[in-house]
């Protein structure tokens, strides 16, 4: 289970930034908010079950998805597909003579197996600059390592496995990713939490569509992946894999040489629709071809199904960019209720998704601490805030107060109003209308720090 994930100097992000799913302290309206979207994985920890990131577009709502995108994947493969030399692949904020040059900083807490760990490192386009991996059983956190460039201290009582891997990682490489590498069973362990965890970063799902069904070539569809987009797209009857059977042909090349070659085993999703009369009555049903047929709605829901079933399976953080494209509101509350309830989400899997549909604000699926901003500044720098850092209301009027600018990160439209031909006396009207706004945020917000936070 995620606990919190920060990240500072990558992209839009100038300064730290933190996501946090640990349960604030309120009580919500309906207070069965309370019980059914949170959960403790040990008896001093509140975890949610979810969270929704809301921002205007270019906001940096998916550089925060980018973000954790890239740790995972770093602690995946830095010590198996880097070469000594090869660069890192990082991108800090670049709008900022302090940081252009300052490596980036990525920290992760988690919950395995009852033990908190929490894993961090600062990483710049040359080398690794520091890493720390430190683990709490009970109260108290212990190191398991800790990095300094090229100087690794490991604490051998407790991480034995990562003694004798310091010489053998590179400077361009993780330890922790090393030592799995070398068959550490606790590192291994925590590299396997990584795999199982799910980001999706990107809302163009064509080559993951054909990627998923050519995965499935081998296999029949899972019976729940059938059921889960069958329930939620009244269309489609049934689906199953056709595949293409494959053919020898003989080629003769320019020698006169004759060659065999193979052509075809590719693999299709068929859908099944009932076909009518016409008085309605079904006659029969008519297939369809997913990728070629089917609409782009479907198709996503297609594409999130794996991912979602596989997280509730496995009880693993799940991170989703832009959820809700191409799909009703109506389907993207279902999803999120999916999360949301204890009967159905028994192992806790977690939903971190960013958003633009408001609808959710209104539909009582939310607690304060699960609904979180991201705003970016005149200087392009990033910033992420959550709902409970205001001192609104529980019973108030969130999708509303969003809109009107309430809780910030929404699109400031003046500039547009002024291309199109707006006088100039009305653009500084409505200039003067949105300082207002920001004015009544910032006396409303009180952001230092979470134990300031109102408690209602």
């Amino acid at each position: 289970m995620l606990v919190a994930f920060s990240v500072e100097n990558y992209r839009s992000f100038k300064d730290r930034v933190t996501l946090s799913m640990l349960a604030a302290d309120l009580s919500s309206k309906p207070p069965t908010l309370d019980s059914s979207n949170v959960f403790q994985p040990r008896d001093d920890l509140k975890l949610l079950t979810s969270a929704a990131i809301y921002g205007a577009n270019a906001s940096g709502k998916s550089n925060l998805v980018a973000a954790l995108s890239f740790m995972r994947s770093y602690i995946l493969n830095s010590s198996r597909e880097t070469s000594l030399r090869e660069p890192v692949n990082i991108t800090p904020y670049r709008l900022s003579t302090e940081t252009e040059k300052s490596p980036s900083r990525f920290e992760i807490v988690f919950v395995q197996q009852g033990t908190i760990y929490r894993y961090g490192f600062l990483v710049s386009r040359r080398q690794v600059e520091e890493e720390w991996l430190y683990a709490a059983t009970g109260k108290k956190e212990a190191y398991l390592f800790e990095r300094a460039h090229e100087e690794i201290r490991v604490n051998r009582r407790t991480f034995k496995e990562g003694d004798g891997v310091e010489e053998r990682t590179r400077p361009n490489a993780l330890f922790l990713s090393a030592t799995a590498q070398w068959n550490g069973k606790r590192a291994g362990k925590i590299l396997e939490w990584f795999e199982k965890m799910t980001v999706n970063a990107g809302v163009d799902d064509s080559s993951t569509q054909r990627r998923l069904v050519q995965r499935y070539g081998s296999e029949e569809l899972p019976l729940d992946l059938i059921d889960f987009v069958r329930r939620l797209d009244l269309g489609i009857e049934d689906m199953y894999l056709e595949r293409e059977p494959l053919q020898e042909l003989q080629l003769r090349d320019d020698d006169g040489n004759v060659r065999i070659a193979t052509i075809g085993g590719s693999t299709r999703v068929r859908t099944t629709h009932s076909k009518y009369d016409e008085k309605g009555g079904v006659v029969g049903t008519e297939l369809f071809d997913l990728l070629a047929n089917e609409s782009q709605g479907t198709r996503r829901l297609f594409t999130l199904a794996e991912p979602i079933l596989a997280a509730l399976r496995s009880g693993v953080p799940l991170v989703i960019d832009e959820m809700d494209a191409r799909l009703h509101p109506i389907l993207t509350c279902a999803i999120v209720g999916i999360f949301n309830s204890p009967e159905t989400n028994p192992k806790h899997a977690q939903l971190i998704f960013t958003t633009h549909d408001t609808n959710l604000l209104g539909s009582d699926l939310f607690r304060r601490d699960q609904i979180w901003f991201v705003e970016k500044s005149r200087r392009g720098e990033s910033t992420l805030y959550s709902l409970v850092e205001y001192k609104a209301r529980n019973d108030a009027a969130y999708e509303k107060n969003y809109i009107a600018g309430r809780y910030g990160a929404i699109p400031y439209l003046g500039m547009l109003r002024a291309v199109i031909g707006v006088a100039d006396a009305e653009q500084e009207d409505l200039k003067a209308e949105t300082d207002e706004v920001a004015s009544t945020e910032n006396a409303t917000r009180d952001l230092p720090a979470a134990s300031d936070r109102d408690q209602g």
